[in-house]
């Protein structure tokens, strides 16, 4: 590491040799929606990189109210642009908010998930759940398509990274769908272990 550290000093190799990306692709609750966005949860995990593994740039790639679809129809610009390392993946809420296919959406996750293995990134799936108010039936279909893809393709995923602050209200935002800042550390913290595997 000292070695390392010296050459940087002496010039004899670029800082951007050194750093990894990290792409997140998601929609509002990964964008920052109704809060500082240097407040958010992805913020604050590089933060944590920054403490921890200075080697590591996190490239927020997230809109709100994106889809699956949306996202597919980004990735590969965004995978050109970052070359990352590791692309994290928080998409689907808003196609089961919109009631969209189930199907559809788990066709879409797969579709990223190949396009950044095949640019050579590991793949870390965010699971999300929707409101009660949609139907049993719906909301089992819409939430299994995360297990199901973690199991057939092999990707790590966070189960549900609302969980525990979607039904507190002291962590939560007015609209009841988004967390306020006091809930953003708790989905970093979610999200870390499961990435610290797939840190080189």
């Amino acid at each position: 590491m000292y070695s390392l550290v010296l050459a940087l000093i002496l010039g004899l190799l670029p800082m951007a040799a050194m750093a990894e990306s990290i792409v997140v692709l998601g929609d509002s609750i990964s964008a920052g929606y109704g809060i500082n966005v240097g407040q958010g949860w992805v913020s604050l995990l590089q933060k944590k990189f920054n403490d921890r593994y200075g080697n590591y740039i996190i490239s927020n790639e997230s809109i709100s109210g994106d889809t699956s679809a949306g996202g597919l129809a980004r990735i590969d610009q965004a995978l050109a642009r970052h070359k990352p390392a590791i692309v994290i993946l928080e998409l689907g809420a808003n196609d089961g908010l919109r009631g969209l296919t189930p199907q559809i959406m788990k066709s879409n996750l797969t579709e990223m998930i190949q396009r950044s293995r095949k640019a050579g990134a590991n793949v870390l799936l965010l699971g999300m759940k929707i409101p009660p108010n949609y139907g049993k039936r719906y909301i089992e279909m819409f939430y299994n398509v995360y297990p199901q893809l973690s199991a057939e393709l092999k990707v790590p995923l966070v189960p549900f990274i609302m969980d525990d602050i979607a039904l507190n209200p002291e962590l939560m935002q007015a609209d009841g769908l988004h967390p306020n800042e006091a809930g953003q550390p708790l989905i970093a913290e979610k999200v870390w272990p499961y990435l610290q595997p797939l840190l080189k």
